[in-house]
């Protein structure tokens, strides 16, 4: 990279230095409403994180769906929930109903043992992104609580307004059900009521996307998708949260996560494990079963990808309507590299919404796959002073 391209915007400087992978993406950047946020780490003589970040079109204005990129929200505030509340994640959790559209859920057999906790269901979701564990969190975390937890740790244009993968009218998501927490000896320890949140989450105007809507009779309506009742979360939002998770001594006590030492490891284990490594739960025999299931930056999610020993990704994703997003922190212990990138693109080409027809092999994949090289490229050149201590990101993924 020649000196007068390192003075512009580095990242901006990395996607023009590679049109055979961004220049058509770039050139219709509104076309795939593309945003990134990449940021470089650089540490002090006492590991401490400093941070400089680039951009590329990243506009909290500018609305995408945020996908599987909220559960990693609703994993750590239902952390600080149970600390709050003197509990701990290894409790089996019981959601009950009250209401004909809610689920009751007693056990849960991906679990060795059966039991349904909020350990178990972080792991899924880290693991996999698995739907149903988000919505149990949800319900646990209450619509209202979740939303007004996230505005006063001072995330922006935040919205969660429902659950994941099952179609319930605006007001059911509203209501969440009653949980309990039982011991070891199946004595309640804590009891939680159906909480309702009278004012409900919606954006202040329409968001009307794309020219066609499948509807539920298989016909494409002529007609964009409103998605000013669905789920919101700016990229500045989730690149913030991935910096507070991960670097929480760079941040004054006020915006850190109120999460034990524990609690941070079994984040970060979780979030660079990967599905074949997992025993509790297993996916073998599932189409989840590749090392890259959800590894979408670097490695564009190849089933045949080759793993880089030495680098791990610590990351949640997402994929819906289209929207294909990666929210990471990369890793390589044995050079010593270490960044964050948040980005999302739109893969939808015909711009029909709900006919599952999307181009994230296309399109999705060998972005975040390129994208993630030729960062990691760029920063295997970057000097840097002293090389960060990584030793407490090293986990035994065999346990």
């Amino acid at each position: 990279m020649s000196q007068a391209m390192a003075q512009e915007n580095v990242l901006e400087s990395i996607l023009k230095a590679h049109p055979e992978s961004f220049q058509k993406l770039m050139d219709h950047s509104d076309h795939y409403r593309l945003q990134i946020l990449y940021t470089q780490i650089d540490r002090d003589a006492k590991n401490q994180a400093h941070f400089k970040t680039f951009s590329y079109r990243a506009d909290s204005k500018e609305y995408f769906y945020p996908a599987s990129t909220v559960k990693l929200a609703a994993s750590v505030l239902a952390l600080e929930k149970l600390n709050a509340k003197g509990l701990d994640k290894s409790l089996t959790m019981r959601t009950l109903k009250n209401r004909d559209s809610q689920i009751e859920v007693n056990q849960d057999t991906s679990a060795a043992d059966g039991r349904a906790r909020v350990e178990h269901y972080i792991k899924k979701i880290l693991l996999v992104s698995d739907n149903e564990a988000y919505n149990r969190l949800y319900e646990f975390l209450g619509q209202q609580d979740f939303n007004e937890t996230m505005k006063k740790k001072g995330f922006e244009g935040v919205r969660l307004t429902h659950r994941l993968q099952v179609p319930l009218a605006r007001l059911e998501n509203q209501y969440t059900n009653p949980v309990e927490f039982l011991d070891a000896k199946n004595q309640v320890v804590y009891a939680q009521k159906e909480a309702f949140n009278p004012n409900p989450y919606a954006a202040e105007n329409p968001i009307l996307l794309g020219k066609g809507v499948m509807n539920d009779a298989g016909i494409i309506e002529a007609k964009p998708l409103d998605f000013s009742l669905k789920n919101a979360y700016p990229l500045a939002a989730q690149h913030e949260f991935l910096k507070r998770l991960y670097f929480p001594n760079s941040f004054p006590k006020n915006k850190r996560f109120n999460l034990k030492k524990d609690d941070y490891s079994f984040l970060y284990k979780y979030m660079s494990k990967y599905p074949t490594e997992s025993k509790d739960p297993t996916y073998s025999g599932t189409d989840m079963n590749f090392p890259t299931y959800c590894k979408f930056l670097y490695y564009g999610s190849e089933k045949q990808a080759k793993l880089n020993p030495h680098v791990r990704i610590f990351n949640k994703v997402g994929d819906a309507y289209g929207f294909l997003l990666d929210n990471a922190y990369v890793v390589d212990f044995d050079k010593g590299i270490e960044f964050l990138v948040t980005a999302v693109i739109l893969c939808n080409e015909d711009e029909v919404f709900n006919d599952e027809i999307y181009d994230y092999d296309t399109i999705g994949f060998p972005f975040f796959k390129a994208l993630g090289q030729h960062i990691y490229d760029y920063e295997s050149t970057r000097k840097k002073a002293i090389l960060p201590d990584l030793d407490y990101l090293k986990f035994n993924y065999e346990k």
